[in-house]
């Protein structure tokens, strides 16, 4: 196969040095092939660097003490949200949330809107509309908020294609629908959902919208500013950042009158036996010691990106994704689920590869250095719509190269050698 990637060799071999795992040698003897970006990406020496280098220097908590190394700490901490609001466009650094993650950034919109009162309360007879395709964590929350509410849950479905039907958007979408919550991009299909257009159709009725862009920040440039959402939520893991650290961003003015997640430390102002007043955002929703080193390293991470250019990494998402799709379509006996085509789909390509169970495609895939994820990606319900139980997902980022797609097909091939499949 030939291509030409988003980034040039050099480019793209000066990068990938940024990186000291995929400098590693496996345990039996093979060269790491990092193909679970999708799942988590591998961070630069950059990142790891300003880590080790807090807790070495400036270790303390933060907004607490009054000493150099707090006052240190806090700095850092806060500069780093400063840093993600700028990276998505938001209007203010006030509209950044930490969060652990993306799945705790979802749950916390989720429950804050049980608890709220009008306009933005969810009640009984109220809809929360999902797609089929989400992540387990922005099916979950929306249930139970349902299971609480006495709201109802409604999903869009997907083609056998793996995009969203929007044929009855206007039917799904309606007067009782108080919340929609999609991903942008989805983590096992690749699809890129047109989010902007299902936001316009929402807020016609007066529903809040929520993104899901753990798989949308780390490869596309996002600017909330135009995407026409209300909340979006990602994580750091996933976009070369530390784990233990995810963003929800929402508007100032609903989070200034949503409630708080959490109790504790740092999210008050005034607190007495009888009655407690909260502080403002984003810090209403921070309660006790946050994750303060995990949010500096994000930062850092953010400093990289920044530098590459999320235009740039898109780019390359799009030419090596490009690349694994034709390379995949070449394998006798794989079938891809979700679109076949580098249009509207992220780096993620979860394929099935008849007569081999996809666990076992990872375990002889291991063998060989290559390393992929086996599972249902928590996406259940999307598998269930294919009608698979499992599936293989390959999973690329900015420092993947044609080589290591290459290396993919040719172990597949093992794969069917090992299994002795497509033999006739």
């Amino acid at each position: 196969m030939t291509a030409t990637t988003g980034l040039d060799p050099l480019e793209l071999d000066r990068i990938r040095k940024d990186f000291p795992i995929l400098e590693r040698m496996l345990p039996n003897g093979k060269p790491l092939v990092y193909l679970d970006s999708a799942n988590t990406s591998q961070k630069p020496r950059a990142v790891l660097d300003t880590i080790a280098e807090h807790y070495e220097r400036h270790n303390a908590n933060v907004a607490r003490a009054m000493h150099t190394l707090g006052e240190e700490a806090t700095a850092a901490f806060e500069g780093a949200r400063t840093k993600l609001a700028q990276f998505i466009g938001a209007p203010s650094r006030d509209e950044v949330v930490f969060t652990k993650n993306a799945s705790e950034a979802l749950n916390l919109v989720a429950n804050v809107l049980a608890w709220a009162g009008e306009p933005y309360g969810v009640k009984a007879g109220d809809e929360i509309v999902v797609t089929e395709m989400e992540h387990h964590s922005n099916i979950v929350p929306w249930q139970l908020l349902c299971e609480r509410t006495g709201a109802k849950l409604r999903w869009f479905g997907f083609t056998d294609e793996g995009r969203l039907d929007l044929s009855t958007i206007d039917e799904l979408i309606n007067e009782r629908t108080k919340v929609v919550s999609l991903a942008y991009v989805s983590n096992m299909l690749g699809t890129i959902n047109p989010v902007t257009e299902i936001a316009r159709r929402a807020h016609e009725v007066g529903a809040l919208v929520v993104a899901d862009a753990s798989q949308a920040v780390p490869q596309l440039p996002v600017d909330v500013s135009t995407l026409g959402v209300d909340f979006l939520a990602f994580t750091g893991h996933k976009m070369c950042g530390p784990t233990g650290i995810g963003v929800l961003w929402g508007r100032r003015e609903l989070l200034e009158q949503l409630p708080p997640f959490l109790g504790g430390g740092e999210m008050i102002e005034v607190v007495r036996m009888e009655r407690s007043t909260y502080s403002p955002p984003p810090h209403k929703f921070e309660a006790g010691t946050p994750p303060i080193a995990q949010a500096i390293g994000l930062g850092a991470a953010v400093d990289y990106l920044s530098t590459i250019g999320m235009e740039n990494v898109a780019a390359h998402e799009r030419e090596v994704t490009a690349y694994a799709l034709e390379g995949l379509k070449s394998v006798g006996g794989l079938t891809i689920l979700g679109p076949n085509e580098p249009v509207d789909r992220g780096g993620a390509i979860s394929f099935e590869l008849d007569g081999v169970h996809p666990h076992d495609i990872a375990q002889v895939l291991d063998e060989l250095g290559i390393a992929v994820r086996a599972g249902h990606h928590c996406a259940w319900p999307a598998h269930r719509r294919l009608g698979v139980q499992a599936s293989t997902r390959a999973s690329f980022y900015l420092y993947t190269s044609t080589g290591e797609i290459d290396a993919l097909v040719d172990g597949l091939d093992q794969v069917k050698k090992f299994f002795r499949v497509g033999e006739g």
